[in-house]
């Protein structure tokens, strides 16, 4: 599918037919039976597709469906979506009344059909979203009754010729997501009758908008997002006067906007976003239909246009991300359609419009990161339509609007860093959909409330004024994720009822006056990574269950009154961090802390010890001593004559059969040479000589994998032996080593690391680092595999959807970075489930990036045949094209989010189809995405972040490249859940039309999830984080 914009006009079939009917057919007489012979024809050469079945030589082809009859005579052809897969033949034009052909939704290869040029009559051309590539022929003009033509949605590339400026009748010009890739010609702006002009999402060299196209005094429709346009927007647009749809959205403008664009009586929407225009806002507004305004990301200065007050059609204004200044017009606050109003990231000031939301149904209100004073607003959500209330880092005051408690539709409320005081509204707490309350750093007092929101994942009250104890009720809080309450007035004992919560990640309770012992027992916090009880008065023992803890990674239980040793099952978890100083705890460290890592985890405990010198702590043999114990002198007296007489037993043996050896092994080695990327702590002899069967790990079409221990303390390296048997041709080894010293100089923590390359003659081992848990193929389809299989298998525990959500962003972030931050881009092109590997801590890693391109033989084609890849994952234009980029990656990833989101393999769709050919079919069908997820999923608080990740996968698997998002845009609209951003379910806007998902990327919100220097980066600030 091609992505369009929320305006976009969608075309049923039946409407296509009502419109065709307005067409004025001139018809020359031809014989009935001649026209059912060359449409039995037509079908034949296109090896009879089964969807047009109904076409046969005992009826008139006017009775067919896809037929347009003129007195008796066929005009019009319509075959959208029948699965034409065969080229147009020249016969199609011996129809010589033809004046309609629409052939959208098909899979036809091939340059531009310049068959048609027979057709002398040809009015409607639609042959958008099929597999046509190439130019756009110099004589399209050949053509020349075309009044519609759309070439959309395929892999056209080069320039667009001048020579659809001499199409004098054009009216709309479609030819947006494609590949053109030169630039496109004033002489578009002859095209005095033309209403729509489609252009979207082309990699055009940098261009900017010729002055000419000023003169399309009937365009209505312009759509140029994302077509790397530059310059300043034509003085000239001031002339469009029937202009109602202006998308200039994603590109590098400069200069201010004209005056004269907010004067166009007819304009409806105006898209400018992510562009880089500068000064102010015109002050004079004329557009008074206007519905949707979005001026974000650019560098605007000045204030906010009183006139704004006067749009009373007004639905959207979105200015974020720019460097307006001054108050907010309180004119605005009384448009009635106002929905969406979003101002974040400026240097806004003065009062919040007391009457905002009073007079319209507000659905999102986003004011964060400006200066603004007062109180917030009482009416936002006097319409029932709020989903979030975005208003942190400002200077607000006074208490949370009562309001707010009886507003059921909201999601969100991010209040922190202000001056807000008092209690939480109590119907605030249980509001029916609120996922996240983020109110930190503020003076809010009162208490928790036994009871939340269901649905409440998100809760962030610290530096507040918080007291009183944590409720037992705290039990039911079931879908809490992350609770922070740093720095409150919190006391009692921690209930063991808080060791219940099944979904917690991250909690901090530090900095506060909490007393009695930490529960002994831990119930249900499988998912913990930070557990923080720093600075409280806490006594006792530490429970030895927080050793068992699979994911915990920070502990700071400093500053309390913990006493007794530290539990030896700590030392198996693989912190990040362990902050245990200024406690009363006594006895030995555990020997996997005796290191220089944690010298100041232990700071002010006079009564540990460890077993190896540390700094800061005693050594235990020196207490072993006072004590009366045998010296450790005298144990390793005793332990080096042992080791002696053992190797006197032995020496013999060994010098019997080192000469034999050697030789033997000098021999073999000659034959190998290791290439080094990194400090290495083991030879090439430690890896050959463990090349067997018995560790052999896994084996593929590109070689056998082995697990291989190279120290004495257990760590293993991941070897791949590929290309056996037989010696490589000279160009061959050049192109392998020129491959592997590009692979070998990638840094990410995302992409497992190259370690050292081994070749010989006939064989190349590549040395890389061990992933413990394996791959994300193992974990997801391991358990169904065993199943069947009746056998054995590694993994039988399943993976929960917050783990799947945060490996498709670590893989997506690998990805991201292999194709936006290494020059030149370098391809995968054979991602899928099982080159995503897991470390110990389940964080992704791709595996085997650039090792298909490596693996094409010398001298085959790089095609299909030639490309590594696995069914079901390889994308449709390997099968007509030679030139791939990027996109066939995005492809991959698609199906990847889709086995993630389903729980289905990549060529588990149904009887002959692919997973992603699957889904497609059944989006087609309307089938509910929710009885397509996996049903081991299935939870209610996961089920809107499933679907979304579906619908991400349908649109990274389009069958047009073009069509498909790149791995920045789909790494920032993971992060977005990761973040438990958004508005939830409920779109603003829609930049794909099958995933209204992606809608945010249009609106993008301010929601945060972490610190403000991360969320301050906005869209232009995404990094793939290494």
């Amino acid at each position: 599918m091609s992505r369009i914009p929320s305006t976009f006009p969608k075309f049923s079939l039946s409407f296509t037919y009502f419109f065709l009917t307005l067409i004025p057919f001139q018809v020359n007489s031809q014989s009935p039976n001649t026209d059912r012979t060359i449409l039995l024809n037509l079908k034949q050469q296109w090896g009879n597709p089964p969807l047009i079945q109904s076409w046969n030589s005992s009826s008139s082809p006017c009775d067919w469906p896809e037929i347009i009859c003129t007195t008796g005579t066929v005009t019009g052809i319509i075959l959208q979506d029948k699965n034409i897969t065969e080229k147009i033949p020249p016969s199609l034009c011996d129809l010589a009344n033809l004046t309609v052909l629409v052939l959208a939704l098909n899979s036809i290869p091939g340059e531009f059909p310049t068959v048609l040029y027979n057709c002398s009559k040809l009015q409607y051309l639609d042959l958008s979203q099929n597999n046509f590539v190439g130019p756009i022929p110099a004589d399209i003009d050949r053509i020349s009754t075309l009044w519609y033509i759309d070439l959309g949605a395929n892999n056209f590339s080069g320039d667009i010729p001048p020579a659809f400026g001499r199409l004098l009748e054009l009216k709309t010009l479609r030819l947006n997501s494609n590949l053109f890739n030169g630039t496109f010609p004033a002489e578009i702006g002859n095209l005095s009758n033309l209403e729509n002009l489609f252009m979207a999402y082309n990699p055009f060299v940098p261009t900017a908008i010729p002055p000419e196209f000023g003169k399309l005094k009937k365009l209505t429709f312009m759509w140029m997002r994302e077509t790397n346009i530059i310059g300043n927007i034509p003085e000239s647009f001031s002339n469009l006067s029937s202009l109602g749809h202006l998308d200039l959205s994603r590109n590098s403008l400069q200069g201010t906007i004209p005056r004269g664009l907010f004067s166009l009586k007819n304009l409806s929407y105006v898209y400018l976003y992510k562009n880089r225009l500068s000064g102010e806002i015109p002050s004079s507004i004329q557009s008074f239909n206007l519905t949707e305004i979005d001026l974000s990301m650019n560098n605007l200065t000045g204030s906010i246009p009183e006139d704004f007050g006067k749009l009373q059609r007004l639905q959207i204004l979105s200015l974020f991300s720019n460097q307006l200044s001054g108050q907010i017009p309180p004119s605005i606050s009384l448009i009635p359609t106002l929905r969406i109003f979003k101002l974040f990231s400026n240097n806004l000031s003065g009062v919040l419009p007391p009457e905002l939301g009073l007079h319209s149904k507000l659905e999102g209100f986003e004011v964060s990161d400006n200066q603004f004073t007062g109180k917030l607003p009482e009416n936002l959500c006097a319409g029932g339509t709020l989903l979030g209330v975005v208003a942190f880092s400002n200077n607000l005051t006074g208490d949370v609007p009562k309001s707010l408690g009886s507003c059921d539709t909201l999601l969100t409320v991010q209040l922190f860093s202000n001056n807000f005081s008092g209690e939480i509204p109590s119907g605030l707490w249980t509001s029916l959909n609120l996922f996240s309350l983020m109110l930190s750093d503020n003076s809010f007092s009162g208490e928790l409330p036994s009871k939340v929101a269901w649905n409440l994942s998100r809760l962030e009250i610290s530096n507040n004024k918080f007291s009183g104890q944590i409720p037992a009720g705290i039990s039911s809080w079931v879908r809490l994720v992350v609770f922070k309450a740093s720095n409150n007035l919190f006391s009692g004992e921690i209930p063991s009822e808080l060791t219940e919560l099944p979904q917690v990640t991250t909690l901090l309770l530090d900095g506060n006056q909490f007393t009695g012992q930490f529960p002994s027992e831990i119930v249900s916090w499988k998912w913990l990574n930070t557990l923080n009880l720093a600075r409280n008065k806490l006594y006792g023992q530490i429970p030895a269950m927080i050793g068992s803890l699979p994911n915990l990674l920070v502990i700071d239980l400093s500053d309390n009154q913990f006493s007794g040793p530290i539990p030896p099952e700590l030392g198996h978890l693989k912190l990040t961090s362990l902050n245990l100083s200024s406690n009363q705890l006594t006895g030995k460290i555990p020997d996997e802390f005796a290191n220089l890592a944690y010298e100041t985890s232990f700071l002010n405990n006079s009564k540990l010890c460890a077993t190896h010198p540390i700094s800061n702590l005693p050594s235990c043999y020196a207490k072993s001593r006072n004590s009366g114990e045998v010296s450790p002198r005298l144990l390793a007296m005793i332990l080096v004559s042992a080791v002696l007489v053992l190797l006197i037993t032995v020496v013999f043996t060994l010098f019997v059969v080192r000469d034999y050896r050697r030789k033997k092994a000098r021999r073999h080695l000659a034959t190998w040479k290791l290439t080094s990327f990194q400090r290495l702590d083991f030879t090439k002899a430690n890896i050959l000589s463990s090349l067997t069967e018995n560790n052999l790990i896994g084996s593929g079409g590109s070689g056998k994998v082995y697990r291989i221990s190279v120290n004495y303390s257990g760590e293993y390296v991941a070897v791949k032996r590929i290309w056996s048997n037989s010696k490589l041709d000279p160009k061959l080894e050049t192109q392998f080593l020129a491959e592997i010293e590009i692979l070998s100089t990638i840094r990410h923590s995302n992409i497992v690391k190259l370690l050292c390359c081994i070749s010989s003659d006939n064989s190349k081992l590549l040395v890389y680092e061990y992933m413990e848990n394996h791959s994300l193929d193992r974990w997801l389809h391991g358990k169904k595999r065993r199943a069947l299989s009746l056998t054995s298998s590694v993994h039988s525990i399943v993976l929960d959807w917050p783990r799947r959500l945060q490996i498709a962003i670590g893989a997506a972030q690998g990805l991201c970075y292999m194709h936006h931050d290494c020059s030149p881009p370098i391809i995968h092109r054979d991602v899928k489930s099982s080159n995503i590997l897991l470390d110990s801590e389940f964080k992704a890693r791709i595996a085997d990036f650039g090792l298909a391109k490596i693996l094409v033989k010398s001298g085959e084609p790089n095609t299909m045949s030639a490309v590594a890849g696995s069914f079901g994952y390889i994308a449709p234009e390997y099968a007509y094209t030679t030139k791939v980029n990027e996109k066939i990656d995005v492809y991959s990833f698609g199906v990847v989010l889709l086995e993630l989101a389903t729980g289905r393999e990549a060529n588990d769709g149904d009887e002959h189809t692919s997973l992603a050919e699957w889904a497609w079919r059944c989006h087609g069908e309307e089938i509910s995405i929710v009885d397509m997820l996996d049903e081991e999923m299935k939870e209610s608080c996961y089920l809107e972040e499933m679907t979304s990740v579906f619908k991400l996968g349908l649109i990274c698997t389009s069958a047009s490249p073009s069509s498909r998002p790149s791995m920045k845009d789909v790494l920032q609209i993971l992060r977005r859940y990761s973040c438990l951003e958004g508005y939830g379910g409920k779109k603003v806007g829609s930049e794909y039309d099958v995933a209204p998902l992606l809608g945010s990327g249009k609106y993008l919100s301010s929601y945060k999830c972490g610190t403000k220097k991360e969320s301050e980066e906005g869209e232009d600030g995404l990094v793939c984080i290494v």
